[in-house]
């Protein structure tokens, strides 16, 4: 918000140094971001945070200054003083028929007006502060509006259909012109100023082109209310208008001052558009409320601030700042709440009230006593870690990706879960995967030039669970380009599905679970098939991995292989990490027995594995695949399969009649288990 230093002035005596002066306000809690001059005008751009609608407006400034340097502050009909004038009496009505979202509705009207351009000084201070001149009635309201902070509104009155107000909810259809031209398509939800035919205004947002001020306006109707927060914030965002108004009326208004802001405008109306008032106002105010009080104690001030500020210097800042500070006792104080400081609802809030008046700079530093309490750390935090660091050792770099989705991302899991009140469509949901987070931040490095882009990323999921929701961690993982880079000697190897297989492995080797099974069963369709596979490990499906379908890539404009994996992570906290264990090397040699085997093509090897292991043999050291063969003497739909098994024991060299009964039992499984065919008895060939 802009603000001009003369405009300051008018209401309280200021120092001379307008750097000092910008310093103060930033320690006040309004930080100023810049101080520009134009001409011999000197201008503060404040960021004026969302809890302090009373400091939207140079009257508010200069309140908080005259607070800070203890000066007299000018008041000008000071918000919250009615003006004389009763709720009734001329032949504007107005009725309230949503006093939920018009809790105050008040009006003056002035007849014989003439309209015509503001004076110099006027549309000067308006262009100041950002605001565009238009004529003399509409930039008085404008004026005061930056001037005191509260939203006014002129209507031509004789446009006014029967020269009534009602105050309604829109009728679901109904159309109104805005002043910016635009026809706005209104709902029950929408708040709306209304004539006896027709909508004539947004609450709180904007007027309409039926009722403006016009170059023949004689007769005006200026509107002074207080509109609900959440509708005029509502309204504002599905019509995608902000307004100086919307803005303070998002925030909260000082109901109190509508009136007396009515009437202040009414003046400056007078000086510069001629016309004649009515005696009396209008002013229906159904929601009338009794005064807000809030004890203070001094105990509190000490505890929080951790310094002893003398009673006189508190009674005095709460004074200053419009606080009424009654004593309570000998040691608190019952503080009435001034109607223009809606953020103020706890005593904490008068607490910091104090701080920032005393001054943060008389403050002493120092540290925060010790509890002696140790940290705790985050659930599974000791599991994430030791993840993070095996993937980082693979080579991935971790990413992180807003929880917060559009509906972009349904294709990849189950619908995302909705937010009732989202602050862009962009982030309208909340995830139900991880993959469209990764493959956006793999786009962005490849359109950079990285060629070799391996990411992961750890993090929760959202999903529905009948009535209720779920949020399971879930690790993701993203690849590209080469898994070895060339180099003198050795070409480069591209990252491939088994190297992603092999790192899901190892993650799964980090926790105290059984071996890892693959299959094809229910890939998800956004995995190109025949490069697709989920991992099993005790019965359960703990992660899902393949290569990116072409048609999704083309859709993500990326024209490279790109590897996924998806791994329920709940599965493997609950197994608990593998600890790491000694065993001694045995001094006896390893023999290594190959295995010939011809098996149907719907078995996979997790299925041979375990048809070994399932035996149980001691000295079973490892079992791993050394060839397969397709085609020529094998008949379709089976496949040949090398299989080496290595035995070793720790007590002594294992002789042939147990290498031959291991091998007997190892093909008499294979063939009862996978219905397997012996091509070839493999002679055992032993390694030191």
């Amino acid at each position: 918000m802009k603000i001009l230093l003369s405009w300051l002035k008018e209401f309280v005596s200021l120092p001379s140094d307008v750097r000092r002066l910008a310093d103060d306000l930033t320690m006040l809690g309004l930080p100023v971001d810049s101080v520009t001059t134009e001409g011999k005008e000197a201008v503060l751009d404040l960021d004026v945070t969302t809890n302090r609608p009373d400091c939207l407006s140079h009257y508010g400034v200069a309140r908080e200054l005259a607070a800070f340097y203890g000066r007299k502050l000018k008041r000008s009909a000071e918000a919250g003083e009615e003006a004389s004038g009763s709720n009734s009496g001329n032949d504007a009505i107005v009725e309230i028929a949503a006093p939920d979202l018009c809790r105050r509705y008040s009006a003056r009207v002035i007849r014989g007006v003439q309209i015509a351009p503001s004076p110099a000084w006027l549309t000067r201070r308006l262009e100041l502060v950002g605001v565009r001149p238009i004529n003399n009635v509409a930039d008085a309201t404008n004026y005061a509006l930056m001037a005191y902070g509260h939203p006014l509104h002129a209507f031509d009155l004789d446009r006014l259909e029967g020269g009534r107000i009602i105050v309604r909810r829109a009728v679901p259809g109904e159309i109104l012109k805005t002043l910016d031209g635009q026809d706005r398509m209104l709902s029950s939800e929408d708040l709306v100023i209304a004539d006896a035919r027709q909508p004539v205004a947004l609450a709180g947002v904007m007027g309409g082109q039926d009722s403006e001020i016009t170059a023949s306006t004689q007769n005006v109707l200026l509107e002074s209310a207080w509109f609900d927060p959440i509708a005029v914030r509502r309204t504002s965002k599905k019509q995608g208008l902000h307004t100086e108004a919307s803005h303070r009326f998002e925030r909260g208004a000082d109901i109190a001052a509508a009136l007396s802001s009515a009437n202040r405008c009414i003046e400056m109306i007078q000086q510069l558009a001629g016309g004649t008032l009515d005696p009396k106002a209008v002013d229906v105010f159904p929601g009338r409320k009794p005064p807000h009080s809030i004890l203070l104690r001094r105990s509190e001030v000490l505890r929080h601030l951790g310094l002893d500020v003398p009673s006189r210097e508190v009674k005095k800042i709460l004074s200053r700042l419009g606080f009424s500070a009654q004593p309570e006792g000998k040691s608190a104080w019952l503080c009435m709440v001034p109607s223009f400081r809606v953020d103020m609802s706890r005593e904490i809030d008068l607490v910091e009230e104090i701080a920032r008046h005393y001054s943060y700079d008389r403050f002493p530093l120092r540290l925060p006593a010790a509890t002696g309490r140790v940290p705790r750390k985050a659930p599974h935090a000791t599991q994430e870690q030791r993840l993070r660091a095996l993937l980082a050792g693979l080579g991935y770099d971790e990413a992180l990706s807003s929880v917060l989705v559009s509906r972009v991302t349904e294709p990849f899991a189950a619908p995302p879960v909705p937010l009732a009140n989202p602050l862009s469509e962009e982030g309208a949901f909340l995830r139900s995967s991880m993959v469209p987070g990764l493959l956006a931040a793999l786009q962005w490095n490849m359109n950079r030039g990285q060629q070799t882009v391996l990411l992961f990323e750890i993090g929760n999921v959202y999903r529905r669970e009948g009535d209720g929701f779920q949020q399971p961690p879930m690790l993701a993982l993203a690849a590209t380009g080469e898994r070895i880079e060339a180099c003198v000697g050795q070409p480069a190897q591209p990252f491939g599905f088994l190297d992603l297989k092999g790192d899901l492995e190892q993650v799964a080797e980090q926790f105290q679970i059984g071996p890892c099974l693959f299959d094809a069963e229910g890939p998800p369709d956004y995995y190109r098939p025949g490069c697709r596979a989920r991992m099993v490990i005790e019965g359960k499906t703990v992660a899902r991995l393949g290569q990116l379908h072409a048609e999704v890539a083309e859709k993500w404009k990326i024209r490279r292989p790109v590897f996924l994996a998806e791994v329920d992570l709940e599965a493997l906290y609950a197994a608990g990490l593998r600890l790491p264990q000694v065993q001694p090397l045995s001094r006896f040699p390893a023999v290594e027995r190959d295995f010939s085997v011809m098996l149907p093509e719907t078995v996979w090897f997790g299925a041979v594995r375990d048809a070994v292991v399932s035996l149980g043999i001691p000295e079973l050291v490892a079992v791993a695949p050394v060839e397969i063969f397709r085609g020529g003497p094998v008949p379709p739909g089976s496949y040949s399969l090398l299989l080496r098994v290595t035995l070793q024991s720790h007590q002594t060299t294992l002789t042939e009649e147990q290498l031959a009964a291991y091998s007997a039992r190892i093909m008499e499984s294979l063939q009862h288990k996978l219905g397997a065919q012996i091509r070839i008895g493999g002679e055992g060939q032993e390694t030191q």
